[in-house]
């Protein structure tokens, strides 16, 4: 089919789809966001950072003797700080790992 015969057949559908009444009121969509990775590196690694801010604080605050903060809080968040951190180390040397494959290759 060429772009003309298709246009038409949008057409047409669109005019069936009105006269039924199952066109809803036009709401414009905005085009889906193009992935940027640089932006997608950042975000992880600033939720990373967060998490070990976030278990140094409450480690902080019980050496301290904070009433509100019990041992048992302070070893999660500091797990899941070694976690998020060990998680970010091995995604880095999969990048380097592959980046090093790319630059290898044979043009």
């Amino acid at each position: 089919m060429s772009d003309m015969q298709i246009n038409q057949v949008l057409q047409q559908m669109r005019v069936l789809a009105a006269s039924a009444g199952l066109e809803g009121p036009k709401v414009a969509v905005p085009p889906p966001a193009q992935p940027n990775f640089a932006a997608a590196l950042k975000h992880s690694m600033d939720k990373v950072n967060s998490t070990q801010q976030k278990g140094n604080q409450l480690s902080t605050r019980f050496e301290m003797g904070d009433p509100d903060v019990d041992l048992a809080q302070v070893m999660i968040a500091t797990q899941k700080a070694s976690i998020s951190f060990e998680a970010a180390t091995q995604v880095r040397n999969r990048l380097v790992s592959a980046y090093q494959d790319i630059m290898n290759m044979q043009v």
